[in-house]
């Protein structure tokens, strides 16, 4: 597990599709978008950024939301580091990573810092890979806020089952939240077992509906 790669397709002329779960790494519509209106507004950012918040994500992917989450820390001015932790299964080449954020020049500058390797100003970046099952139970961390964005629960159940989300409440600081593309049944009730307040809101593009939680 710990050495395997993602396998893709391309769509579109530019839309990475994982092989193994059939399912596009962002919205056909518009990733950037949707980052920003299921991750970003569905956990209350950035007015809730205070100097050191940590936000962790399940599934890495392309680094899009990584990427837009900094660059709204940037616009907010919030003084100090901004701490984003992502477990991942599967991790993309760099390559194959530069080819999907290519279709979002506004995170350009921001793409090239983070895959050059050098250091990223006012963030702190970790990409714990290996099955979050096993990996997240392990970490050391608090999350303020949780991106849950694994492909869909139909086709990748094993990211959304009740033992990891109560793995995701037992990281989740003090009124800590998470906000997640689906509104699947066997998600939200995994969140509220956990000890979330569960709530559907509309969710972006063609999906009627999304989940935004608090921690009780």
């Amino acid at each position: 597990m710990q050495d395997q790669r993602a396998e893709l397709d391309w769509r579109d002329g530019g839309v990475p599709v994982s092989r193994r779960f059939d399912d596009p790494y962002f919205s056909l519509d518009n990733g950037l978008a949707e980052t920003r209106h299921v991750f970003l507004e569905g956990n209350g950012l950035p007015g809730r950024f205070v100097d050191g918040f940590h936000v962790a994500e399940l599934g890495f992917g392309t680094g899009l939301n990584f990427l837009t989450t900094w660059a709204a820390w940037r616009a907010a001015g919030v003084k100090g580091t901004l701490r984003f932790t992502s477990f991942e299964a599967f991790p993309m080449t760099p390559k194959d990573m530069g080819t999907a954020l290519a279709a979002f020049p506004e995170v350009t500058e921001l793409a090239h810092a983070m895959l050059s390797g050098t250091p990223l100003e006012g963030v702190e970046l970790r990409v714990i890979k290996g099955d979050a099952r096993i990996t997240l139970p392990a970490w050391d961390g608090m999350a303020d806020a949780w991106f849950l964005d694994g492909f869909s629960p139909a086709k990748n159940p094993e990211l959304w089952g009740a033992d990891l989300m109560a793995s995701v409440a037992a990281h989740t600081a003090f009124d800590g939240t998470a906000a997640t593309y689906t509104a699947a049944g066997f998600v939200r009730r995994g969140l509220e077992a956990a000890g979330f307040d569960v709530t559907r809101v509309p969710g972006f593009g063609r999906k009627r509906h999304m989940t935004v939680a608090t921690l009780r």
